[in-house]
C-alpha cells in the first residue's frame, strides 16, 4: 500500500479544524481545492462518492456528524483501505470522546493530536485499535503522572491484544447471527432473497490463547475426507477480523487466531442462494367506497416444527383515513398504529408449520379528503428464531490452547433474525 500524504478534519464548512502531515509533499492549500471539489458533487448525482482527484492529489474522505475525514495523497494508494482506516479513526475518537463532533475534537485537541501521531506513521496506518491506544494515551481526567511505558500491544506482533490479561473464569461466548433479507413482489414472486451472516465473539480469556475453529465448510471437508453426515455449506463473501491468519485458512481452511479480549465480529459472510420465505403473509383487503375495508390476514410458519419464532411484529399498511377499528386474532395481538398508517400485529411465540389469521375492519369517511392518495405500501415483518440458522452453518469444534494449561469453556447460540424482510402483497 502507498502512503497517504496527510489526514485533515474539517468542519461543516469546509474550515480546517485540525491536520496532521505525515509527509510534507501537500501543502495546506489542498483544503480549499478539496472543498471546491466537494461542491462540484453535490450538484452532480453521478459523482458522489467517498473519492476525488485533483491536480496530482487524491483525496479520500467520509462524513461523520458535523465533520469530514479527509486523507490526501500524492501516491496512488489503496482507496478502500483508506476508507476502512479513517471509519477505524472515527471509532477510536469515539471510544475516547464518546461522541464524535466539531464540539468534542475542539475541547481535546492534545489528545487529538497525541492519537493522530500513533494511528499513522509517515503515512501508514499502524495502531487502530481503541483499547490498546487507551493504555498509553489518557483523556486528562485519567492521566497518569508517572512515565508510561507503551504497551506490549505496540510492540510486538498482536497489536490488538494486550499481555497480562487475566480472569479467574476463562469462557468464550459465541453467537452465529444470521440476517434474512427478503423483498417478494404484488405476484408472489421473490424478487431479492440474501442472507447476512456474522460470527460474533466475546472472549473473557487469560493471557495469549491461540484459538481453533471448524466450520462444516464445503471445501474444507471435501479436503479432509469428513463424513458426509454433516451438512456441508458454501460460504460466499467471507471476511475475518485482522486476528484470524488469512495465510492458514487460505492453506489449509483452518480458522486459527489469537482472539482480542472482549466483543468482536470474527467473521462475516453472505448466502445469495434462493431462501424459502421463514413466514409467509398472504393479504385479502376488500374496500367498499366510502364506507368501510375489510381485512383478512394470514401469517404461516414455513420452517420445521422444533423450531420456534419468537418476537414476531407484522406491520399492515392501512388507509390513511382509516378510522374505529375492529380487530379479531386467532393468535397475538393487534393494535392500530394511525402515526404509521398500519395495524401492528404482534406473536410472541410462533412456531414451526402453523397458520395464524387476522380479521380487521376499519371505517372510513364518506367524503374522501382532497389529500387522500392510494399508496401501495409493503408488508414488514419481523422476527426471530433462536437455535436456527437458514444457511445450516454449524461449528463443529471451538479449541483454546493457551501455555498455562487452563481449561476454557464455550458456549455456542445460534439465531436467525429479519432483516429488510418486505412483501409487497397488498
Amino acid at each position: 500500500m502507498a502512503a497517504t500524504s496527510a489526514l485533515f478534519v474539517l468542519d461543516i464548512k469546509g474550515r480546517c479544524l485540525i491536520s496532521r502531515d505525515y509527509r510534507g509533499d501537500v501543502s495546506a492549500a489542498v483544503v480549499e481545492r478539496f472543498f471546491s471539489k466537494l461542491l462540484e458533487k453535490e450538484g452532480d448525482l453521478e459523482s458522489h462518492g467517498p473519492i476525488c482527484y485533483d491536480n496530482g492529489v487524491s483525496y479520500v474522505f467520509i462524513q461523520h456528524s458535523n465533520v469530514y475525514l479527509m486523507t490526501a495523497s500524492r501516491q496512488n494508494c489503496n482507496a478502500a483501505s483508506l476508507l476502512v482506516f479513517l471509519h477505524r479513526v472515527v471509532d477510536v475518537f469515539k471510544h475516547y470522546f464518546e461522541k464524535f463532533e466539531e464540539e468534542s475534537l475542539k475541547d481535546n485537541f492534545v489528545v487529538v493530536y497525541e492519537l493522530l501521531d500513533e494511528i499513522m506513521d509517515f503515512g501508514y496506518p499502524q495502531y487502530t485499535e481503541a483499547k490498546i491506544l487507551s493504555e498509553f494515551i489518557k483523556t486528562d481526567a485519567y492521566r497518569m503522572e508517572v512515565a508510561q511505558r507503551p504497551p506490549m500491544a505496540v510492540t510486538n506482533a498482536v497489536s490488538w491484544r494486550s499481555e497480562g490479561i487475566l480472569y479467574r473464569t476463562n469462557e468464550v461466548f459465541l453467537d452465529v447471527v444470521e440476517r434474512v433479507n427478503l423483498l417478494v413482489n404484488s405476484n408472489g414472486q421473490i424478487i431479492r432473497s440474501e442472507v447476512n451472516g456474522a460470527l460474533k465473539m466475546q472472549t473473557r480469556l487469560s493471557g495469549m490463547p491461540e484459538c481453533k475453529l471448524g466450520l462444516n465448510d464445503r471445501v474444507l471437508m471435501e479436503a479432509q475426507n469428513q463424513s458426509t453426515r454433516v451438512k456441508a455449506i458454501d460460504l460466499e463473501d467471507i471476511k475475518f477480523h485482522q486476528c484470524v491468519r488469512l495465510a492458514r485458512f487460505e492453506n489449509d481452511r483452518t480458522i486459527s487466531f489469537i482472539p482480542p479480549d472482549g466483543i468482536f465480529d470474527l467473521m462475516t459472510y453472505r448466502l445469495s442462494t434462493q431462501v424459502k420465505p421463514l413466514v409467509w403473509v398472504e393479504a385479502q383487503v376488500e374496500r367498499y367506497a366510502r364506507s368501510r375495508v375489510e381485512m383478512v390476514v394470514k401469517a404461516r410458519s414455513q420452517f420445521k416444527e422444533r423450531s420456534t419464532a419468537t418476537s414476531v411484529t407484522i406491520e399492515l399498511p392501512v388507509p390513511p383515513d382509516a378510522t374505529s377499528p375492529s380487530i379479531k386474532t386467532s393468535m397475538g395481538s393487534a393494535k392500530y398504529a394511525p402515526e404509521k398508517d398500519a395495524l401492528l400485529w404482534t406473536i410472541k411465540s410462533f412456531p414451526g408449520n402453523k397458520e395464524y389469521v387476522l380479521r380487521a375492519e376499519f371505517k372510513l369517511p364518506s367524503v374522501p379528503s382532497e389529500d387522500a392518495v392510494d399508496r401501495k405500501a409493503p408488508i414488514y415483518v419481523k422476527f426471530e428464531i433462536p437455535y436456527f440458522t437458514v444457511s445450516g452453518i454449524q461449528i463443529r469444534y471451538l479449541k483454546i490452547i493457551e501455555k498455562s494449561g487452563y481449561q476454557a469453556l464455550p458456549w455456542v447460540r445460534y439465531i436467525t433474525i429479519a432483516g429488510d424482510y418486505e412483501l409487497r402483497l397488498i
